[in-house]
């Protein structure tokens, strides 16, 4: 288990404080994560890497001379968000354009390609391979829906070769898709994962059972057997891996490098033992094995289990990788010391804001007090949040809601305090609650408060038409951005039942105060009712059958607000 820290939401803002201050040499804290502290070559590729903290080596340790030239770092088992993987790429752009990789889940995905969005329209050239090695997350008919492992080093590392010999960004990209093509990985644990504060588990192993492809986040796998003996073990992850190859790969006479990976607390030396028994088989199968790699690359906090990735070369990606490197968790070759950089200027965001008139500071402080009962309903039922997005999927909704939540509510506090209407208030808390909580429900509830805060305005008072508006707004905006249909089993499920409830009452000719309760009612209907809905978005997609029978924590979450904020109205509606 986790056992030190100080407060456990602050503790992937502190990890990073602490990783920056001993590895000042090879890398310097942004906004949002870290990047290389030494001199980049002008017009050189910039490589962002990214995802949640609690992997460590990935993300921030792979940052360093030869590999990534950034790393995003969200919180813990949570995407960055959007302005997170925005600030880090400028930070590190040198005028060569920015490639980013990251591993392939729902909430990476969205604030990646945000980010990515926003770099081209600011002229900024920019692309993405997202890494797909996990050969139990999808059927290889569907290669492109898997999930990103321990494989993330060997696209990341073939990616940052090629920017390092000065290939251009088109370059690249064709060289990082190749090497994700090329690799594969297949995994197994031991035991769970304990977050910072947590009283248990993400998830458990029963004692002297092993989970068959668990993901790094604690997504279920797909079996469960007793533990095997050492050699079973590598019998096991080696016959997975060779029954798929890439195309093209020939197996006797093929070139790969092997990487065993340790998930948090499975000893070197076992590992060891398990790898003397692969390199055997991996030889007698006609494999010539390259620069064998054997202990953590991809974490997942204290979990016992191990990953076995195949990264299959051809002559191009044996060149690169021959490429020296120099970062704080993984050097490899001789490289010559490059000078630190020289940081002139620091952008900060623009903090000035226009007061609303009378009429509409006074609904800032009414949308100042959703906020509170939004923190307030959401530090309710954090736990039985936590508790039900564990069973499908990462356990980590409660925590991210919160610290969503939270900075939601000192964000529009302060605007509020400063004489804000209530869009810009709403503004302020919508940025906030998506940049602190990350993750996928962070960048949708950042969507839906924005879209909300438009039909508010900074003057006069906005009728239940407008509010009614606001939240059709939103749904088109979460569907736009997150691509989830009614039926999917995600906050959509709830979402559309609740506007479509909303807009009808208020068409009608009812109050908002009734229309939102209406609303909220068919809020709760729906979000109960996705419990007999499978997944097929997020993490839990992958082994939907798990959430049969337990609601979708987003579609929970949303339905409590929802409820909650009806009791507001009621109080402050005139």
């Amino acid at each position: 288990m986790t056992r030190l820290w100080n407060d456990p939401a602050a503790f992937a803002d502190e990890m990073i404080d602490g990783f920056v201050a001993a590895h000042a040499r090879s890398v310097r804290r942004v906004e949002g994560g870290v990047v290389r502290s030494t001199v980049v070559p002008r017009g050189q590729v910039a490589v962002i890497v990214g995802g949640g903290s609690g992997h460590y080596p990935a993300f921030g340790g792979l940052v360093g001379q030869g590999l990534a030239h950034g790393a995003a770092m969200g919180n813990l088992f949570a995407s960055p968000s959007t302005q997170q993987v925005y600030s880090v790429a400028r930070a590190a752009e040198q005028g060569g354009g920015v490639f980013f990789s990251y591993g392939n889940y729902a909430g990476d995905v969205l604030n990646f390609d945000a980010a990515q969005d926003r770099l081209r329209r600011e002229g900024i050239p920019a692309h993405t391979v997202a890494v797909t090695d996990d050969i139990v997350s999808a059927p290889a008919a569907e290669k492109h829906r898997r999930r990103g492992i321990a494989g993330d080093l060997t696209v990341f590392r073939s990616a940052c070769a090629a920017a390092e010999a000065g290939y251009d960004l088109d370059g690249v990209t064709r060289v990082a898709t190749l090497a994700n093509e090329r690799t594969r990985s297949f995994g197994v644990a031991f035991t769970g994962c304990t977050l910072p504060g947590a009283a248990a588990p993400l998830f458990t192993v029963p004692a002297g059972r092993m989970a068959i492809g668990l993901g790094i986040h604690g997504e279920p796998g797909i079996d469960e057997v007793d533990i095997p003996t050492a050699d079973e073990l590598a019998e096991l992850l080696v016959q997975r891996l060779l029954a798929e190859v890439p195309d093209g790969v020939v197996v006797d006479g093929a070139r790969a490098v092997p990487i065993l990976n340790g998930l948090g607390s499975l000893k070197y030396e076992e590992m060891f033992v398990v790898y003397r028994r692969i390199a055997q088989l991996l030889e007698a199968a006609g494999v010539s094995l390259v620069d064998p790699h054997v202990g953590e690359y991809c974490t997942s906090f204290d979990m016992a289990g191990t990953s076995l990735t195949l990264f299959w070369l051809d002559e191009e990606l044996e060149r690169l990788w021959d490429t020296p490197v120099d970062a704080p968790a993984y050097r490899r070759g001789s490289v010559a010391t490059a000078e630190q950089a020289v940081v002139t200027s620091v952008d900060h965001l623009d903090e000035t804001l226009t007061p609303g008139d009378e009429t509409s500071q006074a609904v800032a402080h009414e949308v100042r007090e959703a906020l509170q009962v939004i923190v307030a309903t959401v530090d309710e039922h954090a736990d039985e949040l936590g508790r039900i997005d564990a069973i499908a999927g990462d356990g980590d909704h409660g925590i991210g809601m919160q610290r969503g939540s939270h900075a939601a509510l000192d964000a529009g506090t302060a605007a509020a305090d400063a004489g804000a209407g209530a869009r810009t208030t709403l503004l302020r808390a919508a940025d906030a609650w998506a940049d602190r909580a990350g993750g996928t429900s962070g960048a949708l509830w950042g969507v839906i408060l924005r879209a909300v805060a438009e039909h508010l305005g900074d003057s006069g008072r906005p009728g239940a038409d407008a509010l009614s508006a606001g939240v059709a707004d939103a749904v088109r905006a979460v569907q736009t951005y997150g691509k989830a249909q009614v039926g999917d089993k995600t906050m959509v499920d709830a979402l559309i039942p609740f506007t479509d409830a909303l807009s009808a009452a208020v068409a009608g000719g009812a109050t908002l105060v009734d229309a939102w309760a209406d609303a909220a009612d068919a809020a709760r209907t729906a979000a109960t009712a996705s419990a007999d809905l499978l997944p097929k978005m997020g993490r839990a997609r992958t082994h939907g059958e798990q959430a049969l029978g337990t609601p979708d924590p987003g579609a929970v979450s949303f339905a409590l607000i929802v409820t909650a904020l009806g009791g507001s109205l009621a109080r402050v509606t005139p």
